[in-house]
Order: C-alpha cells, then sequence, then structure tokens
C-alpha cells in the first residue's frame, strides 16, 4: 500500500513537470512568421511587446498584398486616367486612335489586328456626357468603369447619356438612351470593322463626345494620336498606392469595398484624408506591393479558376476569367479578375464567347507543352491546324512579360495570324515560329523574342463558330522546335 502512495506521489509529480513544461514551452511558439513570446503559455497569456509588433507588422503586411490584389483594376483604370488626361491631354471630347504598333505598344495586351478609337470622360469635371455613335456604325466595343465592369455595350448607333453617381436624370433627356454609371470616370473602346483604315477614321470623326450641357451646340471630336510615350500598365511600388488613393479620392466607394477600406486605414490610407505613410507603413506599403504582384503572376501564369479551363491536357487557358460583372453567386472573382487585369484591359460581355456570333475568344498560353515556362531564348513552334474556326479573323500574338505589352523587337512584329497573312503548310495548316532565331524559309511565320524575357501569348477568335465550340477544333500547345 506504502508503495503504491509513493507510485501516484511519483505519477502526479511528474504530470506536474509535463503540463509545467509544455507551459513553458507554449510560452514561445515557433510560426512561419517566426518565434513569438508569450507572458504564460499562448493561450492563458498575451504576446510580450516585441510580439505585439512582431504581429502587427504581419497584419498590416497581409492587408497591404491582399489589397494589392483587390486593388488591380482600380489601379489599372486610374493609369489609364493618367495616360489619357496627363500624356495625351485627351479628356471628356477627345478619341485616342490607336491604328499602328507604335501606338497600339503601350496598352495591356493590346490586339496588333484591328483599329481602336478609344476615349476618357470625366464627369467629375463636366458632369453628365453625352456619347453619339453614327449610324452605319460596324463596331465593338463598351463603356467600362472604374473596375473595369461593362456600363454598357458601344455597337449600335444612338446618342448614350452617362449620368455619374448620386445625381438624378436631366431635364431634356428625352431621345437619349440613359446609363447610371457607378463612377465619375469611365473609359470607352471601340474596335473599328469597316474595309479600310481611312474608312475607320472617317467613322470616328463622325463620333461625338462632349457634356450634356453643351448638347444644343456639341463641338466636333477632337482626334488624337497615341503617339506620345506611354504605358497602360499598374505602376509598381509606391507608385501603385499614390494611384489608388487618388483614385479613391475621386469615385465613391462600393459597399463590397468596405472592409478593404478598413485594411487600408490601418496602412495610412483613408478617403477624403491626405495619404502621407510613416516610415514603418512605406515599408510595409512598398514590400506588400512586391509581394502582392508576385502573387499576381502565380494567379495569372497558373491559373487554378476552373472558369479558365480550355482542353484536357492543353496548357493553354481561358484567359478571360472574371464575368463582365466580377461575381458569382455567392463571391466576387477576386483571382478572376487580378488574372485577366494585371495583364488586359476590357472585360465585357462579347468577350465571353458561349455559342457562334459577334463575341471573341481570347486564349492564353504561359508554359509550352512540356509545362516549361515559356522563355524567350528558346525557339518553339506552334502547329495551327487547318481552317482556324473565326469567321473575322484569328490571330496569334506575343507579349512581353514585364509589362504585358506587345514583344518589342526590332522586328516590330508580334503577331501572325489572317490579317497579317502566312504560308501554309500544304495540309492547310499553319506553322507559326517563335523564338530568337529566325528559320530559313520560313521568315513570314516567324515572330522574334528576346533572350533573358519571359513571354506569353494570346489565340484569339474574332467571331468563333461551331469546332471551336463543340471541340473538333483543338489548339496545340507550344512546342520546342527540334
Amino acid at each position: 500500500m506504502k508503495f503504491l502512495n509513493i507510485l501516484k506521489r511519483v505519477t502526479i509529480i511528474g504530470l506536474m513537470l509535463v503540463i509545467a513544461s509544455t507551459a513553458m514551452a507554449e510560452q514561445t511558439v515557433d510560426t512561419r512568421i517566426g518565434k513569438l513570446e508569450f507572458t504564460h503559455d499562448w493561450k492563458n497569456g498575451y504576446p510580450t511587446d516585441e510580439t505585439v509588433t512582431k504581429l502587427y507588422d504581419e497584419m498590416d503586411f497581409q492587408r497591404a498584398v491582399q489589397t494589392y490584389i483587390w486593388a488591380i483594376p482600380f489601379v489599372s483604370q486610374a493609369q489609364m486616367r493618367h495616360m489619357y488626361t496627363d500624356i495625351f491631354e485627351a479628356s471628356t471630347g477627345s478619341i485616342v486612335i490607336l491604328d499602328t504598333f507604335h501606338r497600339r505598344h503601350g496598352y495591356l495586351t493590346a490586339n496588333n489586328d484591328t483599329f481602336y478609337a478609344t476615349a476618357w470622360a470625366d464627369m467629375g469635371t463636366d458632369g453628365p456626357v453625352v456619347v453619339e455613335l453614327p449610324d452605319g456604325i460596324n463596331a465593338r466595343g463598351a463603356a467600362h468603369d472604374m473596375w473595369w465592369m461593362e456600363i454598357a455595350a458601344m455597337t449600335k448607333p444612338g446618342k448614350y447619356l452617362f449620368i455619374p453617381p448620386g445625381t438624378k436624370v436631366p431635364e431634356g433627356s428625352d431621345g437619349f438612351t440613359v446609363l447610371k454609371a457607378p463612377h465619375n470616370n469611365f473609359f470607352i473602346a471601340l474596335r473599328l470593322f469597316d474595309k479600310t483604315d481611312k474608312a475607320k477614321l472617317a467613322t470616328t470623326k463622325k463620333i461625338k463626345i462632349y457634356p450634356f450641357s453643351k448638347r444644343k451646340n456639341s463641338p466636333a471630336i477632337r482626334i488624337v494620336y497615341a503617339d506620345k510615350p506611354h504605358f497602360s500598365a499598374q505602376p509598381r511600388g509606391m507608385d501603385y498606392w499614390k494611384a489608388l488613393a487618388a483614385a479613391i479620392d475621386r469615385e465613391p466607394v462600393a459597399e463590397r469595398d468596405r472592409f478593404f477600406m478598413a485594411y487600408l486605414a490601418s496602412l495610412g490610407m483613408e478617403k477624403g484624408k491626405p495619404f502621407k505613410p510613416d516610415a514603418r507603413q512605406t515599408k510595409l506599403l512598398t514590400e506588400g506591393a512586391k509581394v502582392g504582384e508576385m502573387m499576381t503572376k502565380a494567379i495569372q501564369g497558373a491559373r487554378r479558376m476552373p472558369q479558365a479551363f480550355y482542353s484536357k491536357g492543353s496548357h493553354w487557358e481561358v484567359a478571360t476569367t472574371a464575368n463582365p460583372d466580377q461575381r458569382t453567386e455567392f463571391y466576387d472573382q477576386i483571382d478572376g479578375r487580378s488574372a485577366w487585369l494585371y495583364e488586359a484591359v476590357l472585360n465585357n460581355q462579347a468577350m465571353h464567347s458561349y455559342k457562334p456570333g459577334k463575341t471573341q475568344v481570347y486564349l492564353g498560353a504561359y508554359k509550352d507543352k512540356d509545362g516549361d515556362w515559356l522563355d524567350g531564348g528558346t525557339n518553339y513552334v506552334l502547329n495551327v491546324p487547318a481552317k482556324p474556326p473565326a469567321e473575322t479573323f484569328w490571330s496569334a500574338t506575343i507579349y512581353d512579360v514585364n509589362m504585358r505589352t506587345l514583344i518589342d523587337t526590332d522586328q516590330k512584329k508580334p503577331t501572325v495570324g489572317s490579317v497579317q497573312g502566312y504560308d501554309k503548310n500544304a495540309d492547310g495548316s499553319v506553322s507559326i515560329y517563335i523564338g530568337p532565331d529566325a528559320p530559313k524559309g520560313k521568315e513570314k511565320n516567324w515572330i522574334k523574342t528576346i533572350p533573358g524575357q519571359g513571354w506569353f501569348s494570346y489565340f484569339r477568335l474574332y467571331s468563333p463558330t461551331k469546332p471551336f465550340f463543340d471541340g473538333s477544333w483543338v489548339l496545340p500547345d507550344f512546342e520546342k522546335a527540334k
């Protein structure tokens, strides 16, 4: 009996020592952000002052990273506004023409096939704005808000009256198609399909954009060419946050974004207040923008959204991974819109094809058949099967990874397709060669790349036909040239 009592005491003492040891051990906890220290074990105590600082730094850093990803479309449009109002000096009443490689080059993944007529309107300055499209216009395009969501398709002739948020429809609006815009600023891009560039320009000059207040004496459109150096890619580092802060001050905050506004407040950014982050906040924002862009590159180049699926076993992906309203039944598509709008502009219904018609298909490739990232120092071949399923045109275009713009080499040729012309194989297929070395005798089908730089490709089908949708025509992967 005495032995059993001694054994019990030893056992109790042992358990107490184990508990004490465990408690001591849990005063310092190893985590993915390093060792965190607490006054007692972490469940029963509080973090030390040093740990409080470390936790807040990590929390605000994570908020900076996630806010970077959330804000990509908004900052993209803020950069577009800067291009139009500050570089091109082309606000309400002007149309900026993109009709050559050099004029298209600075735009995120612009195609090199169509004539673009583009415009920016600022209702914060000008009040309600009218866009008049002439009779007989043959165009595809839309007006987009500050988050790259479609306000309205702009394909039919008529007078479109845009109303800024929080205002009433003005008197005298009979005969106008009234559109209530969610923001003060909006962007219009039209792709014109007249037979010649001269005819396209003539159509453009018939378009009118003016403040509603000037409707009784509406001015002629001002034509501007995108000849000044320009890039629509989101700025990097602190310039990203400065652009975001300015855009937030110009525009209303959507109900869905209020939590992100709380994240930004802890980083020194609040609507209506000067953006003056302290040294700590600046460091976290700068690093957050860098890591946020790195995460976005993963979201962009290795999409894990089901809507990106093209064909079993294919490394091609459907590039337009966000719906025009950027939402599903139960959530908003933050990754889908980030993947698309980090590398592109515009996101309207016509860019999401589900059946044959006057719509567009955008396939994106970031890896070759072997699953390797596409590289500017390697030669590839893309064997396009005969009869690509597109009524209007098809094209394969190469883009620079850094700025997501048309690849710029001494060749000045980023595209092979039906608009540019190509050499066919005997069976009607088309072999497109991409790489630093010109294939002998195949130069017409060659796109030059730059060693030391990555690239990606869009394959476009304008007015896609049935073989694309039923899977009877499938685009193969890029293959390393033998």
